[in-house]
């Protein structure tokens, strides 16, 4: 492919497509956090869109020097995806309980922690790998300009995602940390679903 509109929106759609997973963590993250700072929110966006950025340009890198090593290790991406995202979400279901607020108490404080914030970049990333493929018939350039691209939009959805996250999370009142650790774990699910199926 060649430099083009086309191009561009290809891009525009991949990012928007690989990025739905990534918001949907953002608005729990959100209703998690409900004081979370604008730094703490750019900050969430830009680990989300930074990975989404790294999986498609590593995927690129397997497909053009070793694409058996990427094929064999392919088919376990959901279930890593959903190994990580049940952990996550389980932990904050526990860390509800343990603080003993039932769905309907005044919530806790949570705070999102940098190793978490990392797991659910790489989870809600890791089946943008496969974008490698779709990429692969571009050169280096064209294939980071792609990259750039998607995690713009993913940038963009997630901060969207974080602040939606917020506004309901206060009216959510003590269903946010349950409602959130209930999501992280439905979006594994889907993940791997999609996965086997697709």
């Amino acid at each position: 492919m060649e430099w083009s509109f086309g191009f561009v929106a290809n891009s525009l759609l991949l990012g928007v497509g690989l990025a739905m997973d990534a918001f949907s963590v953002s608005l729990a993250d959100g209703l998690s956090e409900p004081d979370m700072s604008r730094g703490k929110r750019c900050a969430v966006a830009g680990v989300f869109a930074f990975f989404q950025a790294l999986m498609p340009m590593t995927g690129w890198f397997f497909v053009r020097t070793a694409v058996r090593t990427f094929s064999a290790v392919e088919r376990f991406i959901p279930w890593i995806a959903l190994a990580l995202l049940t952990f996550l979400g389980g932990k904050m279901i526990l860390e509800a309980r343990r603080a003993g607020t039932a769905p309907d108490d005044e919530p806790a404080p949570v705070r999102i922690g940098f190793g978490a914030l990392m797991s659910q970049g790489v989870a809600t990333s890791i089946d943008a790998l496969s974008v490698g493929f779709t990429v692969s018939g571009y050169d280096w350039r064209m294939a980071l300009a792609a990259s750039l691209i998607i995690a713009a939009v993913t940038f963009a959805l997630c901060a969207a995602g974080v602040l939606l996250g917020r506004r309901f999370g206060t009216r959510l009142a003590g269903k946010a940390q349950w409602l959130g650790g209930s999501i992280l774990i439905a979006i594994g699910i889907e993940i791997l679903i999609t996965g086997l199926v697709g």
